[in-house]
């Protein structure tokens, strides 16, 4: 084998690269290739007087694999890159099995040893024929955008999937997919004159293009197709019906177009079990009225059935009587309605699981955050509330808000008076009236009369615009005014 961790020891007891079938070689297990085969035959020896099978497996690009003979026992092992017969010329490729295995692949695609397709392996590929292939393998991504190009000039009704050089560059294959049929004689004319090679066209179906490009499907897994699945198998909406699928194409369609291969998987087991289970179209006679089936569980043993007159509400039925039901019904007699019928089921309790790792609720965010000032001024509340409690011997009311004193309620009612008063109002709406105040100043009258009118709209002008900390001190002003009075 090519990978060495992959085989055996001296005892026979394997290895083990531990890379859990991704092998970095490519050459074991399903890894970097497609359909790729483990060869577990690889160390062991064969019987006496057998020869060596002669027949090498050789794999192409996109997991093309051709079978080709060695006559002139060359010593080739798996991973060895190879000239092989073409047609016409020679092409580059890379051993992907030997041995006894490539007998069993053989009988699996019915191909004998004498087919015409088993063609010769001329020798191991030298560094000049690496360079050849790498440079023409280099050329494919051009070659399909340019040939995209002359196909839509052409307006042919086909789509170019992909380009493949054979090993010598002289020969190019382009795998195409069609609805139906197309005369692409002139198309072959253009691709051969514009990159000067000779031009193959090959039909492959959806499958099999989805199957050579490759991709992951809505299982998060790489396609069937193209890791392992060798045979197409028809696929019909049937086996959705079978296994209560809903027949929405858009979730039963694979990348291909095509309904998903892995329908018929599970397609034998939901088959076994239905067979137990009774006919959709049987109607149910009950003493309230006829019913009719509506759906299924097939693991569960349940069936929802429902009366022809009063569609709205289904019934939970097991398995066993709805055949009780049917039997009655053979008989010519009624059963009791559905409704006692569904108070006998037993569902059972799901189990809920707890959280051990201890992870936070995906909701946790959603919650409005309580603002911290409001916690503070609680606890501060609280604290006053126990600490006077604790001075006068009382038990603490946590409840009831701490008293205050009389002085500073009054103060706090007085500035209230103060700012509600009518005055108050003058400050919002003294503003426009600004204008009318220069007008006086500029029409004096006597003296007199301007101290007097002007003592009052300044002392209301003192009072409005006086800021809170000036009325604090209110009472006290009012000696000291009157005493500077009295010494003028």
């Amino acid at each position: 084998m090519a990978c060495g961790s992959c085989g055996t020891t001296e005892n026979g007891v394997p290895k083990g690269c531990k890379s859990n079938g991704n092998c970095g070689t490519g050459t074991c297990g399903s890894g970097s290739n497609k359909l790729a085969v483990f060869d577990w035959l690889s160390n062991m020896t064969l019987p006496s007087g057998q020869e060596k099978f002669n027949i090498f497996e050789v794999r192409f690009k996109n997991g093309r694999k051709h079978f080709y003979k060695n006559p002139d026992n060359l010593p080739v092992t798996m991973g060895d890159i190879v000239a092989v017969e073409g047609n016409p010329g020679h092409d580059i490729g890379t051993v992907s099995l030997s041995g006894e295995l490539v007998k069993v692949q053989m009988k699996k695609r019915k191909i004998t040893a004498d087919h015409e397709d088993v063609k010769k392996i001329y020798r191991k590929a030298s560094q000049r024929d690496i360079d050849i292939w790498q440079q023409s393998r280099a050329k494919e991504e051009e070659t399909q955008r340019r040939g995209r190009e002359i196909l839509g000039r052409l307006g042919l009704q086909m789509k170019l999937s992909d380009v493949e050089y054979q090993g010598d560059g002289n020969k190019a294959t382009f795998y195409y997919t069609a609805d139906a049929r197309v005369d692409f004689r002139q198309l072959i004319r253009d691709l051969a004159s514009a990159f000067s090679i000779r031009v193959e066209m090959k039909q492959v179906g959806a499958r099999q293009e989805a199957a050579r490009l490759g991709g992951v499907g809505s299982c998060g897994r790489e396609l069937c197709c193209s890791t392992w699945l060798t045979d197409f198998r028809k696929v019909t909406t049937s086996a959705a019906r079978y296994q209560q699928l809903s027949l929405n194409p858009l979730k039963l369609a694979g990348q291909c177009g095509k309904l998903k291969c892995c329908l018929n998987f599970e397609l034998d087991t939901y088959l076994d079990a239905l067979k137990s289970f009774p006919k959709q179209d049987v109607v149910l006679k009950t003493e309230k009225g006829d019913a009719v089936f509506v759906k299924m569980d097939i693991f569960k043993n349940h069936l929802w059935y429902t009366y022809k007159e009063e569609r709205f509400k289904w019934f939970r039925l097991t398995l066993e009587q709805v055949l009780e039901i049917i039997d009655l019904n053979k008989n010519n007699e009624k059963s009791i309605s559905l409704e006692e019928y569904e108070a006998d089921v037993v569902i059972p309790e799901k189990v809920d699981f707890e959280d051990a790792v201890g992870q936070d609720s995906l909701t946790r965010f959603d919650a409005p955050k309580t603002s911290k000032r409001k916690r503070n001024n609680r606890n501060k509340n609280r604290k006053k509330a126990t600490g006077s409690a604790v001075a006068n011997n009382q038990k603490p009311n946590l409840k009831q808000k701490p008293k205050q004193n009389s002085n500073q309620r009054r103060k706090p009612q007085a500035k209230k008076q103060s700012n509600n008063s009518p005055n108050q109002k003058s400050k919002v709406k003294q503003k426009p009236q600004q204008k009318p105040k220069v007008q006086t100043k500029q029409k004096p009258k006597s003296q007199g009369q301007n101290q007097g009118n002007a003592n009052q709209p300044k002392g209301e002008e003192k009072k409005i615009n006086k800021p809170r900390r000036n009325n604090r001190n209110r009472k006290n002003n009012n000696p000291k005014n009157d005493n500077n009075s009295e010494k003028k």
